[in-house]
């Protein structure tokens, strides 16, 4: 969330940073609001002390006998108060109106981030590794022969309908060894703090990271008030919320790995074949929470983490960094990773990895106090992938495919699998 002394200092840089994102400027609506919450609040605290004021001379009056003045007075206490309450009232309304306005303004990108209108005006920075030369056609992932067996899109759907996978066998064994490999890189190499998180969350956690108010739709809700998470950014990143943490404890850099639930909204008929795009899905995630200006530098220390883990893997990729029109709703800047799948003969998004500056630091109030003293200050906040877990499969799946059907597996992940090296019609060998 914006921060409202910011828009006031400067709502030509706000409107400004609006529309490197495409939308109409918001300043004056915005501050036509504070202005009058501000009036509002400072009525009622006018009220209020002539209501002090009168109250004191009430017991005077009526000691010194007069009656007409005690009246007087008596009635002016009871009117200020009811315009106390009144002003009170008006102002809490305003309040949480410019609050909700606030809820639905995305971050401000960075000055480094390129301007354009969609994904195809993002821009690749940064490319690893050489996808293997074939001389035979790639198959996608749920072609290959490897797989057949280990990987059910039909029971799936006889148990919970379209975009859902039932993985067995050797499939199943080589994704959990994908999660635990990933863990324990970033554990063991990267440093960071692993933490076994709740997938259902109260709304305040959805508001705190700005999956709700305004992508309500993306995700799924249960009939008691819980929302299941999209990603473990979600309860990571509010370990925060609502506390003042020592500047000691900064930075505090966690990864969980997670069942994630989205619900695809508008992504009817794209990806439709596969394990690409489902509604529930597992995800290694990483979350950093540091103080403000050691936010660039644990971004670019992230997306190392992301990397190492596709390097390891010998995954070819691309890192992208997303333009202005293409950027998440709390990022300031984001960097895509693009592993390389030969059946599709393309890159496609493995990781993404944000900085959202102070933004969500504000509207779940997370807070940290200074070493050298002074009043708390907002925390800084950043979230990728590390990575997605399915779509790390594929990838390993289709890289690692070969001429007779099988799926050679990377080094790094043969002493997750009991020391087996392949994959052939669904079982390790």
């Amino acid at each position: 969330m914006h921060d409202i002394r910011a828009i006031r200092e400067n709502p030509a840089q706000f409107d400004a940073a609006l529309a490197r994102r495409g939308l109409a400027p918001l300043s004056s609506e915005i501050l036509s609001l504070d202005e009058a919450r501000r009036a509002a609040i400072h009525a009622a605290e006018t009220a209020q002390a002539d209501q002090n004021a009168a109250s004191k001379l009430v017991g005077a009056a009526k000691a010194r006998g007069d009656e007409a003045e005690f009246e007087r007075l008596r009635a002016l206490v009871a009117e200020k108060k009811a315009e106390v309450g009144a002003m009170q009232a008006e102002a809490a309304r305003l309040d949480a109106e410019l609050r909700d306005k606030l809820l639905w303004v995305p971050n401000s990108p960075l000055d480094d981030v390129p301007d354009g209108a969609d994904e195809a005006e993002n821009v690749e920075i940064h490319r690893w590794g050489t996808p293997r030369a074939l001389n035979f056609k790639p198959l996608e992932h749920y072609q290959l022969p490897a797989v057949q067996g280990g990987m059910d899109f039909a029971t799936a759907a006889k148990l919970s309908g379209s975009r859902f996978v039932v993985l067995k066998g050797g499939v199943a064994r080589v994704h959990r060894a994908l999660a635990q490999f990933m863990l324990d890189l970033h554990v063991t190499d990267h440093g960071l703090t692993e933490a076994i998180t709740p997938v259902l969350v109260l709304p305040e956690a959805m508001f705190g990271t700005g999956q709700l108010p305004k992508f309500a739709e993306d995700s799924y809700a249960t009939t008691n008030g819980w929302w299941m998470i999209p990603t473990a950014e979600v309860t990571l990143t509010n370990f925060v919320a609502g506390e003042v943490w020592d500047e000691s404890a900064l930075p505090a850099r966690l990864t969980a790995h997670t069942n994630c639930f989205r619900s695809e909204a508008g992504s009817a008929g794209k990806d439709t074949a596969g394990m690409l795009r489902q509604h529930q899905f597992e995800k290694v995630e990483m979350v950093t929470i540091c103080r403000p200006e050691d936010a660039i530098a644990e971004h670019d220390r992230m997306v190392k983490c992301a990397e190492d883990v596709l390097e390891k893997l010998n995954l070819p990729y691309r890192r992208i960094v997303l333009c202005t029109g293409d950027m998440g709703f709390g990022a300031q800047k984001t960097y895509d990773l693009e592993v390389w799948l030969p059946g599709q003969d393309t890159f496609r998004e493995i990781s993404s990895v944000s900085t959202c500056g102070q933004f969500q630091a504000r509207r779940m109030n997370g807070r940290y106090k200074p070493a050298s003293g002074g009043k708390p200050e907002f925390v800084a906040t950043l979230n990728g992938s590390g990575l997605a877990v399915g779509r790390c499969l594929i990838a390993v799946l289709e890289n690692g495919q070969e001429a007779d059907g099988s799926v050679t597996l990377p080094e790094a992940l043969h002493p997750y699998l009991g020391g087996k090296t392949r994959l052939v019609d669904g079982a390790l060998v």
